[in-house]
């Protein structure tokens, strides 16, 4: 690979395509260099979601047991 006088390099259109992004994130490990696709900021959301569905209550249920369990103390200390 080539750099350009502006220091621009070109990503193959494979990894491109791979990658689905327009944006990467470039890393000086000192002895090279790591380039990998950025996380669209746009979709970090979404892909939280799918990274933690399933994974425990909706807040509501949460926030309906926190409420039972203040209760209960309430009504053991009097």
């Amino acid at each position: 690979m080539t750099i350009s006088s502006n220091g621009q390099v070109s990503i193959p259109a494979a990894a491109r395509a791979r990658w689905g992004t327009r944006k990467v994130v470039v890393v000086d490990l000192g002895d090279r260099v790591v380039m990998r696709p950025a996380v669209d900021t746009n979709d970090t959301l979404t892909m939280m979601q799918g990274k933690y569905a399933d994974k425990g209550p909706d807040s509501s249920a949460a926030r309906r047991a926190a409420r039972r369990a203040e209760d209960s103390a309430r009504r053991r200390r009097g």
